[in-house]
């Protein structure tokens, strides 16, 4: 069978100097791809350089449908990718071995490895020339990148600060119950952070104790915490100022804050029963909001313009297994990553609907974490994911399809899977 990669001009690859800074001022994660200045990778990755690929796409299908491309495995953490996010030039993957490795595209080297706490890396977010990690020690903590420094990734300050606790700590009002016979400050987590968020000046942070909390990026400081849900806190999105929580209580929350009032609930939507949802995103103009669950289906709902009704648009059986991580590229597809070791690929339609576009195999352990580019390569984009099987694959996704279904038998190349339409 032949391969789309098969008719690729590499002649048309061009080599530009870096232009992006170190990291990209936006509350979302997006990815800038920079040529670097050295021909060296490490050994434990498989180097492939895709900035500014020009594809020869054939105006003919090939046989109903086109291939995706594993670029890259990359190598490297001691524990299970749990984490990661584009930051410019950089991708940052943190793991359960308590470390985060940044890696330089376009070759995809290894830059740098920095790292520090008790605990695992749950969740990474960026935001400025700051990166946020939260970890399984319950505590977030704050890394500066400058590339003048000789660290270049700097830590500055952990979360809840040594000055929120000084402020807070001598009143007993400022205390809450936790479990039996032990309390905390209201600041504090009491169990692992699992997700972060950043939207409108303000990081927002989920946890197993099943509170969110809200810290202002100016000086770090916890604003609010909200008791959110009755289980675990598994995944958070924010879009046009409405926060949602994601819950192995089957629910998804919203939440809003109007001028400088406390954050209020202005919605729940509902699940399967007794299914924990692991995962849930928001489109760019926020009125569609996904959330995979751990029966392998992923459900689709549409609000309305005041953001505080939302109703059930679709429904699909993505994965046979728990869907554990998702994420959207721009307005045209759904990227799903699960316990049974694929990625989903879905096609959104104007309404919020979804219709299977490929299945993508390779990783050896279940998918934990899910960033795509939204730079167009090739007529396609980058996937990026993370697995509890320790490595980071980067895969190129054609946006093409024939419309038709190919029934033919299909042969397998490697690692590289074909796409089926």
């Amino acid at each position: 069978m032949k391969d789309l990669f098969h008719s690729m001009d590499l002649s048309s690859i061009s080599v530009t100097k870096p232009s992006t800074p170190l990291l990209y001022a936006a509350a979302t994660s997006s990815s800038s791809c920079t040529s670097s200045e050295t021909d060296e990778s490490p050994t434990t990755s498989e180097r492939y350089d895709f900035q500014d690929l020009k594809f020869k796409i054939p105006s003919n299908p090939i046989s109903g449908f086109y291939s995706y491309k594993s670029l890259a495995v990359l190598s490297g953490h001691i524990g299970s990718v749990s984490c990661l996010v584009l930051c410019g030039e950089f991708i940052l993957s943190g793991s359960q071995g308590k470390d985060i490795i940044v890696w330089q595209q376009p070759d995809l080297r290894q830059f740098t490895k920095f790292g520090q706490g008790d605990g695992s890396v749950k969740a990474l977010v960026s935001i400025g020339n700051k990166v946020f990690t939260a970890h399984q020690d319950s505590r977030i903590r704050v890394w500066k990148v400058s590339r003048s420094s000789e660290n270049i990734f700097r830590l500055v300050d952990t979360l809840p600060t040594t000055k929120d606790y000084l402020g807070k700590f001598m009143k007993q009002s400022n205390y809450v119950r936790t479990r039996r016979h032990h309390k905390r400050l209201w600041i504090e987590h009491a169990d692992s952070i699992s997700c972060l968020a950043v939207h409108n000046g303000l990081i927002y942070s989920g946890s197993w104790d099943k509170t969110l909390k809200v810290w202002r990026i100016s000086d770090f400081k916890c604003l609010e915490s909200i008791k959110a849900h009755d289980d675990a806190i598994n995944g958070m999105a924010a879009s046009k100022g409405i926060v949602y929580s994601a819950s192995a209580d089957g629910k998804i929350k919203a939440w809003g804050k109007e001028g400088k009032k406390s954050h209020s609930l202005k919605g729940i939507l509902e699940g399967h029963k007794d299914v924990s949802l692991n995962s849930v995103v928001v489109s760019e103009d926020g009125k569609i909001v996904y959330g995979g669950g751990s029966d392998g289906y992923v459900m689709g709902w549409l609000g309305n313009k005041e953001f505080d009704s939302w109703k059930g648009i679709c429904e699909v059986k993505a994965h046979e297994m728990a869907v554990l991580c998702m994420c959207l590229t721009g307005k045209d597809y759904l990227c799903c990553g699960s316990a049974d070791r694929s990625i989903s690929i879905w096609k959104r339609e104007i309404n919020g609907g979804l219709f299977r576009f490929g299945i993508i195999k390779g990783h050896e352990g279940p998918v934990k974490c899910l960033q795509a580019s939204t730079r167009c390569v090739g007529g396609g984009f980058m996937l990026y994911s993370g697995s509890l099987d320790r490595s980071l694959r980067v895969w190129w996704i054609p946006k093409y399809s024939s419309g038709t279904e190919d029934t033919s038998p299909i042969q397998r190349t490697g690692e590289i899977s074909p796409f089926l339409f």
